[in-house]
């Protein structure tokens, strides 16, 4: 078996073992294993304020199911090292952007977290239409780099501000944020006192390079609510899996292709972020594995497919995107080279979802899992310095793109600045013949959308 399990995964040709891929697919499952706490409490609106009506018990099975479904396929049809799971970024654009957009919608009666997962279910053809062609390199010529950078930086900055303010040291005040001035309160003290010490405890354990660091700061903070009585576990940590059906299989399709036009922006928006999120991870986790040859990524198309497949499975689990993750560079880093990695991590998905009393408590305390927030927004920000500064027909974009998402408090209107300004900033400063024609198809729907749709709505 252990033959088999060899030739299929080509382990000994890539310098590894059965024992290094298992040990390397636990350590990639303890770096990205905080989604398993985040985004439950992201999808349901626990985090943002905006009630989706998910239940919270079948989104946690879901994106354990998710994950591990994604994770396996990348291991066992591509040959990567890299897991998979719902994405930073995707899922807040789910919940702040598209899913308020449904429940505004115009003559549709339906429930719109549902057809949120269409859209989301749509993205995911559309990226597995593009994994078998050349549409995919098509499209990533067409939109700057330096654009997706900012998307992700942006979006990092708003994760973070999202989770200072529920870890309560940041407050709304008169219009403008601010910080917390009324700590002499136990009401107000003790969530920030969580708040503090997860975020130095996730802090120092990243620094000093500790696997799992944003898992074990979660730990950290929940001991000290614990301590301080703001949890409290009353049943057995183990049990079985909450019941996925109340969100399974439940995107509305034919909702979607109702209303096809008002909701193709965030379609592509989200193909957009799926495609860029896959490349850019698959680039970095398989340069540092040395599968790369050249310039060329072995094996690309099916790597695509599988992300791409992973979101369609993932919207039927009632998730937002599923991508790959820039967190399997860890178990890279500890010897994984082969799919046996990611198999190995999807694995540890499924036993995770056995842990849901435990996950669900936690997750009640928002002050435990904000510092997690804060630190993945760091983390996201490194993708600034990579924008190229010195060109301004670049730059200005870029930064319209990082500053409006938090600014304006809505990814997709951040998103909008950029996309609108950056074709036409090209045109007339004499540099038409740099950015492709999509830019300025998607500057036109992005305007007719605010004139026509957003005036609706």
């Amino acid at each position: 078996m252990i033959e088999k399990i060899e030739k299929f995964f080509d382990i000994r040709t890539r310098g590894s073992s059965v024992g290094i891929e298992a040990v390397a697919g636990l350590t990639t499952f303890m770096t990205m294993a905080y989604i398993i706490f985040l985004q439950p409490t992201i999808m349901t609106g626990q985090t943002t304020g905006i009630k989706t009506g998910m239940d919270f018990g079948a989104l946690l099975t879901g994106v354990c199911v998710a994950a591990a479904f994604g994770s396996i396929l990348m291991g066992l049809l591509a040959n990567y090292p890299v897991a998979l799971a719902p994405g930073m970024g995707e899922n807040f654009f789910f919940v702040l952007t598209v899913f308020p957009f449904c429940a505004a919608l115009p003559g549709y009666s339906g429930e719109p977290w549902r057809l949120a997962l269409g859209v989301v279910f749509m993205s995911g053809i559309i990226f597995l239409i593009l994994s078998f062609f050349r549409i995919r390199q098509i499209l990533l010529k067409a939109i700057s780099p330096n654009l997706t950078k900012a998307i992700t930086a942006g979006i990092g900055v708003f994760i973070a501000l999202l989770g200072l303010q529920n870890g309560g040291l940041i407050v709304s005040q008169g219009g403008h944020y601010a910080l917390v001035n009324n700590l002499e309160k136990s009401s107000a003290f003790i969530p920030v006192l969580i708040f503090v010490a997860g975020l130095i405890a996730t802090a120092a354990l990243h620094i000093l390079k500790t696997r799992g660091s944003i898992l074990w700061g979660i730990l950290a903070g929940a001991i000290v609510a614990t301590i301080t009585g703001q949890l409290h576990f009353d049943s057995f940590p183990v049990s079985l899996p909450p019941d996925i059906g109340p969100v399974f299989a439940k995107a509305d399709i034919a909702g979607v292709f109702n209303n096809f036009l008002k909701l193709l922006p965030f379609i592509v928006v989200f193909a957009f972020m799926d495609v860029f999120d896959t490349l850019g991870t698959l680039i970095g986790v398989c340069t540092e594995a040395k599968l790369m040859k050249g310039n060329d990524l072995p094996n690309s198309t099916k790597a695509f497919a599988a992300d791409a497949t992973a979101t369609v499975f993932g919207s039927v689990c009632g998730h937002s995107t599923v991508t790959s993750f820039i967190e399997s560079a860890t178990g890279v880093e500890h010897g994984g080279r082969t799919g046996l990695t990611a198999v190995f991590t999807g694995i540890c998905f499924i036993l995770a979802a056995f842990l849901a009393p435990l996950i669900t408590t936690i997750a009640q305390c928002s002050a435990v899992t904000a510092p997690a927030l804060v630190v993945v927004g760091a983390m996201m920000m490194k993708n600034v310095k990579d924008i190229d500064w010195d060109d301004y027909s670049e730059a200005i974009p870029s930064f319209l793109i990082f500053a409006g998402i938090p600014f304006t408090y809505s990814i997709a209107d951040g998103l909008t600045l950029g996309f609108i300004s950056y074709p036409l900033i090209k045109l007339f400063s004499g540099k038409a013949r740099e950015t492709g024609w999509l830019n300025y198809i998607l500057a036109l729907l992005l305007v007719l959308y605010l004139y026509f749709v957003r005036s609706l709505v």
